[in-house]
């Protein structure tokens, strides 16, 4: 299995309009072939940082929808006007190897 897990931080006022961007989400990722699940989280203390963990059954299939036309078409909800902090941008490639 692999684990794709994106954090970013909002570094405006826009934070509940990120979770109401994923609450209403297109689920475009959902019928991908390897796509497991999904789940964005904020740590506790810090509402302006997200982060967005999906699982698939190995890194291709991740692979295959990063480099998408529906991945770029997935982000269509993004706020007008979000900006993120500099260097509170991460994506780390996980691979699963016990659970």
């Amino acid at each position: 299995m692999f684990l794709s897990v994106s954090r970013f931080a909002v570094a405006n006022d826009l934070d509940e309009a990120v979770r109401a961007a994923f609450r209403q989400r297109p689920h475009q990722v959902d019928t991908v072939p390897g796509f497991i699940r999904m789940e964005v989280a904020n740590p506790s203390g810090d509402p302006k940082e997200f982060w967005l963990l999906t699982w698939w059954q190995d890194e291709a299939s991740f692979s295959a929808w990063h480099h998408s036309h529906a991945y770029h078409a997935s982000h269509a909800g993004i706020p007008k006007g979000l900006k993120l902090e500099p260097g509170r941008t991460q994506m780390l490639r996980l691979e699963v190897f016990a659970s």
